[in-house]
């Protein structure tokens, strides 16, 4: 047995794959624990579907990242073979070099992470050199590819993955990230130029990149991963596991087809959604959370959805995805939503106003004379009722309003798990406008009306409804889907609430946890 492939087994305390930073928050390195975390799901899936075998002491078993980055899911497998084909390979660099060759395969997403990778895996930048550990490459790449790409260009963007040519046709000395894996009409045959041969992939898993910049206003940027999770799919493994943010859940640029297709496929098996991103990935702060999830090409029915939050289970259930019109994150919650819908007869997504209640977008400023008032971000002026094309028949009324921008940061609950979700409410008096920094969610002829909105919006059961929509900071009219209309010449508390749609007192609490008082 050589040292090389010794030291394949040892311990690096500390795992320099836990320290390393991240290339941005569109390229998040997965650390270790979590690597470890979805193959321990992926092999307990693997063990039901093959009469208890450990697909750690199979030999035949191949395994694909697509998307390598520090190279942690190949390194974490190779780890797991060398130990479960012991008895079957007794010489260990034997075993290392049949995994290394002939198991494990991957396509890196830049040249930095290609030695990253390599390095994590090889132990060696190239895996013919001679600290490599396997020894029968005869190629420095071994088997994690990588070779720079050019976009194909198309109107300006590129026909793959819609990233912008303006912001990405770059020279030699910048990353394209012009990924392989969705860069081609023919993954089947793209992966037998790669790696030789006709390729079939057991298990796909991995952490895809998140976004590309699409050249809009600012920082704007469209997703990308639902790409590698398509492109996954078409190479029909037998299980495919990937991370990504759970912002798919609920909203996103061009999800809503990725969106429908993923939830009414039932041979998504397995649904585990951290809601603060910080607790899978520590430092790295993404809007609405991280998932991942393990599909099983060979079994359908209903997905085991686990909900973490911190280091514990909150919540576990085995439930269609797609029973709502909206995915509903929480498996604690939807009893609770069931016992609202079944008794409502009308919601308050249809009475909130749409973005720009009035037709005024955030940078309209008051004028110098006018018959109304605007309210605006900072403060009020006047404004001429023959300005305002939209939502006329809201100005002589009293309006409640609140920000379109939830009080969460980033769509993340804070240290506690719970939400405030309103940053402020507020009551406009007949005569005020406003411009869309805030969204109108009623329209009465009486104050007394607006008030007991006000009331009704202040109470945990209304807020935790809304919250089933925060998956980013904005809260659109789509967010109060699960609210319904009541009487409001009533004034309604959680007490009274809970008694109209008989939430039991187990419901009530977890509602308490979800949801901090308003103040």
């Amino acid at each position: 047995m050589t040292e090389q492939a010794r030291f394949i087994l040892t311990g690096r305390n500390p795992d320099v794959l836990s320290c390393i930073a991240n290339l941005s928050n569109d390229e998040v390195f997965t650390p270790p624990e979590f690597a470890g975390r979805m193959l321990d799901t992926l092999a307990e899936a693997w063990a039901a579907a093959n009469g208890g075998a450990n697909i750690w002491a199979d030999s035949k078993v191949t395994f694909f990242d697509p998307c390598t980055k520090s190279g942690v899911f190949l390194r974490e497998i190779a780890k797991r073979l060398i130990a479960g084909l012991e008895t079957e390979i007794p010489d260990l660099q034997t075993r290392v070099d049949h995994i290394l060759t002939k198991q494990v395969f991957g396509i890196a997403i830049t040249k930095l992470t290609s030695l990253l990778a390599r390095r994590s895996l090889y132990c060696s930048k190239h895996a013919t050199g001679p600290h490599s550990v396997a020894k029968s490459f005869d190629d420095d790449d071994g088997n994690i590819w990588f070779e720079r790409l050019e976009h194909t260009w198309s109107g300006g963007r590129c026909k793959f993955c819609g990233a912008n040519e303006s912001a990405f046709d770059r020279g030699d000395d910048q990353e394209s990230h012009a990924y392989a894996f969705i860069h081609a009409d023919d993954v089947r045959q793209r992966l037998g130029q790669l790696f030789g041969g006709k390729m079939h992939f057991d298990v796909i898993i991995g952490n895809p990149p998140y976004q590309l910049n699409d050249g809009g206003h600012g920082v704007s940027a469209s997703p990308i991963y639902q790409k590698f999770i398509a492109q996954a799919k078409q190479l029909e493994p037998r299980f495919l596991s990937m991370v990504v943010p759970s912002r798919w859940f609920g909203g996103g640029k061009g999800l809503g087809d990725f969106r429908s297709e993923m939830l009414g496929d039932d041979r998504l098996r397995k649904l585990v959604d951290f809601e603060n991103a910080t607790d899978a990935f520590p430092g790295v702060d993404l809007a609405g959370g991280v998932c991942y999830f393990l599909w099983d090409r060979d079994e359908r029915g209903p997905c085991t959805v686990t909900n973490i939050v911190g280091d514990s289970f909150e919540s576990q259930a085995e439930r269609k995805l797609d029973e709502f019109p909206t995915f509903v994150r929480h498996s604690a919650a939807v009893p609770i939503i069931r016992k609202v819908l079944a008794a409502s007869t009308s919601m308050m997504s249809e009475q909130v106003s749409s973005r720009k209640p009035f037709g005024l977008p955030t940078n309209a400023r008051p004028l110098k004379s006018g018959d109304l008032v605007l309210r605006w971000e900072k403060g009020e002026g006047p404004y001429e009722r023959d300005q305002i094309t939209v939502g006329i028949d809201l100005i002589d009324k009293w309006k409640v309003i609140t920000s379109y921008v939830a009080y969460d940061h980033a769509g993340n609950p804070g240290k506690d798990g719970r939400r405030k979700v309103f940053s402020k409410i507020d009551v406009m008096p007949p005569g005020m406008i406003c411009t869309e920094t805030y969204l109108v969610i009623g329209a009465y002829e009486s104050e007394e009306h607006a008030r007991n909105l006000i009331e009704y919006m202040k109470t945990k059961f209304f807020r935790f409804l809304v919250s089933q929509f925060i998956y980013s900071h904005h809260l659109t009219k789509s967010a109060y889907d699960f609210v319904p209309v009541l009487d409001m010449n009533e004034t309604w508390t959680d007490s009274a609430l809970a008694l109209r749609f008989g939430l039991t007192d187990e419901e009530i609490s977890f509602i308490d946890l979800k949801i901090r008082p308003f103040a």
